[in-house]
């Protein structure tokens, strides 16, 4: 008798795919390379110097860097680097936030959903301290264990309180390491939460009762320490910050994208990446994907680039949302080839984004479309007149 048998292969033989890489992990080389490209002087316990953070975050402007004569190239490593741009915005905006890491105080990201916050977060984290992992996710039902510790519960009960039962949070472990620890939505956490950062950030240190009497009773941070928070202005429910925990950080507002053709680069680039991981070709066309950012962005504004008004609906037409429906676009063109048009199925996927907060938005949509779309279609716009012959897909 036979039987079928399955035999796994080594973990290091098949890693794990993942859906999203951490950018240490997928900015690695950069990392690398920087980290010999520029030996100025480093705050303490940072893999880079600020001025190479920077350069990380918001590239070389196609610039190919080269190392230095004498400096050894890490293994993998090329002597000559173009740096990518990851985040698009404001240079000053990045090199105010180093400083801040640089000087040891919490910064805070604020801004509308959909700005890329939590990315030049995790951007920053990785390029000071190697791992963007350090994160407590704020929510109503974060505790304040998840600021500070936790206990293994089957090792207090056989040994007691004692080190090695402790479970430090990730906001502890950034502090023994001199590292950087990140908090997402941090005004979604319940005020005596967000009060437990108050004395963290202000004497640098954690105290732990039930160790009292030990070396291990204080946990103090490691030169070097220091947190990132976001926080989203719109969000409905959320919990103020105190006039104490605001005092410890340094505020900085993140903008939407100024210039159409910036944020139109980085819808296509965001949007063909996932494409490309579900295994399918990116198939939105120029036209399609410059009338989808245009869109957004009057829905955003509430003003046309022509300068017409237009009636802003509840709902947050983010870039991240942008990136979303050309990305479905993409799928389907890819999945249902010749079906239809790729330009027809934008109004339903646009109802889809202004229907989130509110269904009444549908109607400003369609006031967009008797407006700023059939002005456009009236000046010979072939992908507008398109466009506004689609109206009554968003009747229905």
């Amino acid at each position: 008798m036979t039987t079928d048998t399955t035999v796994s292969a080594p973990p290091s033989e098949t890693p794990a795919a993942r859906q999203v890489t951490p950018p240490e992990d997928r900015h690695a080389i950069e990392l690398a390379f920087l980290a010999a490209y520029d030996n100025g002087p480093r705050p303490p316990a940072w893999l880079l110097t600020p001025r190479a953070v920077v350069t990380f975050v918001m590239g070389s402007a196609g610039e190919a860097l080269r190392l230095p004569d004498g400096a050894a190239a890490p293994d993998g490593v090329p002597r000559k680097l173009v740096v990518e741009q990851k985040f698009v915005g404001d240079r000053a905006l990045v090199e105010r936030c180093v400083v801040t890491l640089a000087g040891e105080r919490g910064l805070l990201l604020v801004g509308e959903p959909g700005t890329a916050k939590s990315m030049l977060s995790e951007l920053l984290s990785a390029a000071v301290c190697g791992t963007s992992g350090l994160v407590v996710q704020g929510t109503a039902g974060t505790t304040e264990d998840q600021l500070k510790y936790g206990w293994n519960y089957a090792l207090l009960l056989a040994q007691g309180p004692t080190r090695q039962a402790l479970v430090p949070s990730p906001v502890l472990t950034a502090m023994t390491r001199g590292a950087v620890a990140r908090v997402e939505e941090i005004t979604r956490c319940l005020p005596e939460v967000q009060d437990a950062l108050v004395s963290l950030l202000s004497e640098r240190r954690i105290a732990v009762p039930e160790l009292a009497g030990s070396p291990d009773a204080l946990a103090h941070a490691a030169p070097g320490f220091t947190l990132i928070a976001t926080a989203n202005l719109r969000d409905k429910g959320v919990s103020e910050m105190s006039a104490a925990l605001k005092r410890r950080f340094n505020f900085e507002t993140v903008g939407p994208i100024g210039d159409l053709d910036a944020e139109t680069a980085l819808v296509r680039r965001q949007a063909h990446a996932a494409v490309t991981r579900a295994g399918a070709p990116f198939q939105v066309d120029e036209a399609v994907l410059e009338a989808l950012v245009t869109a957004f962005r009057d829905l955003r504004d509430g003003r046309s680039a022509e300068g017409w008004e237009v009636e802003r609906p509840s709902t947050v037409m983010s870039t991240a949302e942008a990136v979303s429906v050309a990305g479905s676009l993409a799928l389907a063109a890819a999945y249902f080839p010749g079906d239809r048009d790729v330009l027809s199925l934008l109004p339903g996927h646009l109802l889809g984004v202004v229907r989130k907060d509110d269904p009444a938005d549908a109607a400003r949509l369609l006031g967009y479309w008797d407006g700023a779309v059939r002005r456009r279609a009236e000046q010979g716009s072939a992908t507008w007149r398109t466009l506004w012959d689609l109206r009554p897909a968003l009747e229905g």
